[in-house]
């Protein structure tokens, strides 16, 4: 039986069939993604004991090289999404599709979504162009974000350096984990992370693969050139962050990122329809989280920083 709905699950893919048949103007969209529908991410939470969750869609996202296709595709999800938390209340929230790089159009798009959309945070992916979000081009931005203290989402892409690598191996088997450590480097290894301390970063995925190379992150913190920047510390930034547990549901994930945070850093997530939900809290009830660890993480974290959903 199923548990009696209480969870949040911040890593939640959806897919308005507006977007899907603009996208496929310029690409094929995944199936799995074209057969998506409200009813079947209903059906899955209900299953899983899920009360909440938060709207974001997966790549390809918006940005094929046109700030204006890209402006067109955000706000299409946007609005999409906003029906259904308004449709379906205390079912959905929205984490705003933005139009990176184009800073205009995202900057623009900020505004709609929390002051008009009353969107929960922003959703970002790693990098962009093969820029990752420490980048100084992303500045304008997060300095909006940090003066909003908003929730900021990061799912990974396929970083263009590097696709087609293995052939044998589907790209997002290595690639999401690895572009997501890139992105965290580069927020940490630039300042943008202490820069902008109000910003509450959701890593995807357990962080990648960012806990196993803890030992290489903290070496590279303390050369001189680089310490500077961390004015607080290493930790201090990764300890800072909150990290989903989609795709990492599992007892070596799991336990390599709790040597790093406590519980009180790790919030559900369930990459559906890749994945899902109930695999997720079966594969987390393997984990060795106590009750009260296992109730921060599928809930109270995430009511902690979504302060609609706590009222």
């Amino acid at each position: 039986m199923a548990d009696a709905p209480h969870r949040i699950d911040v890593h939640h893919h959806f897919a308005p069939p507006a977007y899907c048949a603009a996208l496929e103007k310029t690409r094929p969209v995944f199936y799995i993604m074209k057969d998506w529908t409200t009813e079947r991410s209903l059906d899955d939470m209900d299953k899983a004991g899920i009360k909440t969750s938060m709207l974001s869609i997966t790549t390809p996202g918006t940005w094929f090289g046109d700030a204006q296709q890209a402006r067109t595709l955000a706000r299409i999800a946007n609005d999409y999404a906003a029906d259904l938390v308004r449709d379906h209340p205390g079912r959905f929230g929205l984490f705003t599709t933005l139009s990176l790089p184009d800073i205009e159009g995202s900057l623009k798009e900020i505004e709609y979504g929390f002051d008009t959309l009353k969107a929960d945070g922003v959703g970002v992916y790693t990098s962009y162009d093969d820029k990752h979000l420490g980048d100084k081009m992303f500045a304008p931005v997060f300095e909006e974000l940090n003066r909003r203290k908003a929730v900021v989402y990061c799912h990974p892409v396929i970083c263009q350096c590097c696709t087609a690598l293995t052939p044998e191996v589907n790209e997002a088997v290595i690639e999401y984990g690895t572009d997501t450590t890139r992105t965290i480097a580069s927020l940490l290894f630039s300042g943008a992370a202490s820069k902008y301390p109000d910003i509450k970063f959701i890593w995807s995925h357990g962080g990648g693969t960012m806990p196993f190379l803890i030992e290489r992150f903290i070496n590279l913190a303390k050369l001189p050139h680089v310490a500077p920047k961390l004015p607080k510390g290493l930790m201090h930034e990764l300890k800072r962050f909150y990290y989903d547990t989609a795709q990492a549901s599992n007892p070596s994930a799991m336990g390599c990122l709790r040597t790093i945070v406590e519980a009180t850093q790790i919030v559900f997530g369930t990459d559906f329809p890749y994945r899902r939900g109930l695999e997720n809290v079966e594969g987390l009830a393997g984990c060795n989280f106590t009750a009260p660890e296992r109730r921060l993480i599928d809930c109270d974290n995430a009511l902690g920083f979504l302060s609609r959903l706590k009222a």
